[in-house]
């Protein structure tokens, strides 16, 4: 598959797939009248090939597409290279949203929705991969890691890590923030750039996060949990 680097997101390339196609009008609709340039595709299979003819800065994912899921649309995507994802739900349903983050998905909506809260959530995506600002693009070292914001290129012990647009900006604000603990809420805020929305968002992210820069994800030492306040990052733990 052909990739290109994000552009800002004006003129970005969404992937919308969804097999309702009233559904896929309307937010194509909205996304088009925002500045971006949409391709749709109905089902899984003409989802990939359309990514494999057009790299997508950004994909709409529907969970349940009819055959292929939406998972398993989003694992074959990210086998290929990495790409923002924001997962369609059908339902309020917990398991279906923990599902799409676990599997990498970078945000999530549950129908039905708002489209112009669906192009608000394409924006602030597709802002997180923009390159840092040259003053805050400084590498970031602790416990083993090297992270360069500019680059957004994280590795630990010299080994790449492979991480998700929100992984690897929760990582940059703990590197960035050591030793205070912060709320899920106040990380919604700072990370996410949201002020009120689901905080098992975080909680997912956090797991995920931990899967990859602890030595002993079950017993983590770098991310600690703050009971009763949320989570503190802590390079001298990592360090011992």
């Amino acid at each position: 598959m052909e990739q290109r680097p994000p552009d800002a997101e004006a003129g970005a390339r969404v992937l919308v797939v969804d097999d309702d196609p009233t559904v896929a009008e309307i937010v194509t609709g909205y996304l088009d009248r925002a500045g971006y340039v949409v391709d749709r595709a109905g089902d899984g299979p003409d989802a990939l090939a359309r990514a494999a003819a057009h790299w997508p800065d950004l994909v709409v994912l529907d969970l349940m597409l009819p055959g292929m899921d939406g998972l398993e649309v989003c694992r074959r995507m990210r086998g290929h290279g990495p790409v923002p994802v924001i997962m369609l739900t059908a339902r309020g349903d917990e398991d279906d949203r923990i599902l799409g983050l676990e599997v990498g998905a970078d945000d999530y909506v549950t129908k039905p929705f708002s489209p112009r809260e669906l192009v608000l959530r394409v924006e602030s995506v597709l802002r997180r991969t923009r390159p840092a600002p040259a003053a805050a693009s400084g590498l970031l070292r602790a416990a083993g890691l090297a992270v360069d914001p500019a680059a957004r290129r994280a590795t630990k012990h010299g080994d790449e890590l492979a991480l998700t647009i929100r992984e690897f900006d929760l990582l940059v604000f703990l590197l960035r923030n050591p030793g205070r603990a912060y709320a899920r809420e106040e990380l919604m805020r700072e990370v996410w750039g949201w002020d009120f929305g689901d905080l098992s968002t975080v909680t997912v992210h956090v797991r995920r996060l931990r899967g990859k820069v602890e030595d002993d994800p079950a017993r983590p030492r770098l991310i600690q949990t703050v009971w009763g306040v949320g989570y503190r990052f802590d390079p001298a733990a990592g360090e011992e």
